[in-house]
């Protein structure tokens, strides 16, 4: 296995060996919610805009409900708004639905129906943040994108040693460290294992379960809390 090494400061870290423990972790441990069962980019780009800033199990049911009623953009787009707000009002952040309506009617026109493959172009649409497309990209095309959240920020900081704030996930030295560390040819699988292990493990609400953590052996935050000054 070559050796990559990732560093910041003083700390570094053997990307590949990262990579390798963390999808190994993940894949004993993945959560199945319906959107990852899929890599239809229609379905992938739905899920995530209902993500955003609301909880998976949420999301779940109005998910199922959507996609079984609207399978592809030709049968979500001649839905009027009105509607579009009975299906999806339950999950709050009511503006997010203008923008769903605003974005179909924009895929249709610029695009001819077809969710764009470019990152540029995701960006254009109505209600695509950076995390957004980059997840389409990765989770429906397999691109090595970064996830830049603050699940992965949480993450990577503490891996680091570094001091996390409201505003880390725009600090271009930190974006960098989040993408040096994507796997390029698994980049899905390791995307996935990231959240879950954010959720699951490195948990922001409680202190993190290091003794189950498979990158352990990588982070400073375990090692300085394992030996404190």
């Amino acid at each position: 296995m070559t050796q990559q090494f990732v560093r910041a400061g003083d700390h570094s870290v053997d990307a590949a060996c990262f990579r390798q423990a963390l999808i190994a972790w993940g894949k004993k441990h993945f959560r199945a919610f319906p959107w990852r069962l899929t890599e239809d980019p229609y379905c992938i780009l739905i899920a995530e805009i209902m993500l955003h800033r609301t909880q998976a199990r949420q999301v779940e049911p109005v998910y199922k409900q959507f996609v079984k009623r609207y399978a592809d953009i030709l049968a979500l787009h001649p839905v009027p708004k009105e509607e579009l707000y009975s299906v999806l009002y339950s999950l709050g952040l009511h503006w997010r639905i203008d923008l769903i309506y605003r974005m179909v009617i924009d895929i249709m026109i610029r695009f001819n129906g077809q969710i764009p493959h470019e990152k540029s172009d995701l960006l254009s649409l109505p209600g695509v943040s950076d995390y957004i497309a980059s997840a389409v990209r990765c989770f429906a095309w397999k691109h090595p994108e970064p996830l830049i959240d603050t699940n992965s920020v949480r993450v990577v900081s503490r891996v680091f040693g570094l001091r996390v704030q409201d505003s880390s996930r725009r600090h271009r030295s930190l974006r960098e460290l989040i993408t040096a560390l994507v796997d390029p040819d698994e980049s899905r699988l390791y995307n996935y294992a990231l959240l879950d292990l954010a959720g699951e493990v490195c948990t922001k609400k409680k202190p993190p379960d290091c003794a189950q953590c498979p990158i352990a052996k990588y982070c400073l935050y375990k090692e300085q809390n394992d030996n404190p000054v």
